[in-house]
């Protein structure tokens, strides 16, 4: 593991937010201003073979980026809020339970989900309510 690619993990785990490769690349850049964008996106698909970060489109709010985030340890949905752009995660007992009916049922053994939803954020309903 280099100081390159330790330096982009720790970024992308102290990030409040899911970052794209070029914001990726523009935080670590503030630490060392060697790293090229070329470094960025190898660690990115290093990390993804390894199952240590996740590639998310996030409803294609903003075109085809991509968002890069901590393999978290619990699967979440992500709700993408399709006025302001916001993302929130969403974790439940229930989304649970019903990961483990779907294995049961279908006999299938989920190794990955992905699931997102698009609406809109509380602020957002209540400034389009309001008609601001």
């Amino acid at each position: 593991m280099t100081h390159q690619r330790k330096l982009l993990v720790a970024i992308i785990q102290a990030a409040d937010g899911h970052l794209d490769a070029l914001s990726l690349w523009q935080r670590a850049q503030e630490q060392d201003p060697t790293l090229n964008k070329v470094t960025v996106y190898r660690t990115l698909g290093l990390l993804k073979r390894y199952g240590l970060v996740d590639e998310l489109d996030l409803m294609h709010l903003e075109g085809g980026k991509h968002y890069y985030e901590a393999k978290a340890q619990r699967d979440h949905i992500h709700l993408a809020c399709t006025h302001c752009g916001r993302i929130q995660e969403f974790e439940s007992l229930l989304f649970e339970k019903l990961k483990g009916q779907i294995e049961r049922d279908r006999r299938f053994r989920i190794q990955v989900v992905r699931v997102e939803a698009g609406g809109l954020c509380e602020q957002c309903q209540s400034s389009v309510t309001s008609g601001r």
